[in-house]
């Protein structure tokens, strides 16, 4: 195996991987596992690679699995140094990358694992859907005040770019962003400077 493979689907999770190693210039095949969340062939091919059935799942060349955004960010990071995806070690913005990344996958990803899927977890589903998205919703205003101009570090476009690009259109969806949270949305507007990240915004997010 020469190239990395993705396992992903046009819109979801899989969409910030896909845009890292767009942004890295890492060669990659797509495979859609659309459907995934039902029993059938998509599920059984992403369970190979990833037994939490989640998405995105990344083969690297050598056959090395990965999995969780944040640990692909690290490693397109550590590969390709100079691709703007993380601050390097001693750079004054480095705590503050590793901070967010982090938070983000710890906090507001977890809203969609429980929000998207609610009887899976409660016996209120409605309940559920209600209250992961009033926390989501917390969540976005207290990064807000965070966020610098143009970029989420400022001037340096960072990972954490890619991900508010891709979520500002997940729930709450865009308006809510642009009511609530302004620098957000900006930052999410500002990524789309950098040609790799815009395709890719533009093939996972039609219309």
């Amino acid at each position: 195996m020469t190239r990395m493979t993705l396992f992903g689907v046009p819109g979801w999770g899989s969409t910030i991987a896909e845009a890292m190693l767009e942004v890295a210039g890492q060669p990659y095949d797509f495979v859609d596992v659309a459907g995934f969340d039902q029993p059938g062939p998509a599920r059984a091919r992403l369970i190979e690679v990833n037994p939490l059935a989640q998405v995105p799942a990344l083969l690297l060349a050598d056959g090395t699995v990965m999995t969780e955004t944040a640990a692909i960010a690290l490693h397109l990071a550590d590969i390709v140094p100079e691709a703007p995806l993380a601050p390097p070690p001693g750079a004054p913005e480095r705590p503050r990358f590793l901070r967010w990344l982090v938070w983000m996958v710890a906090n507001v990803y977890p809203t969609f694992t429980y929000g998207d899927y609610p009887a899976r977890w409660s016996k209120d589903a409605a309940g559920l859907v209600e209250s992961t998205l009033a926390w989501r919703k917390q969540l976005w205003r207290q990064f807000e005040p965070e966020v610098g101009a143009p970029h989420v570090l400022g001037a340096r476009l960072s990972a954490l770019d890619i991900y508010v690009a891709a979520m500002v259109h997940w729930r709450p969806r865009r308006e809510w962003f642009d009511a609530q949270t302004p620098r957000v949305a900006a930052a999410a507007d500002a990524a789309l400077a950098n040609p790799a990240i815009a395709r890719v915004m533009a093939r996972n997010f039609r219309g």
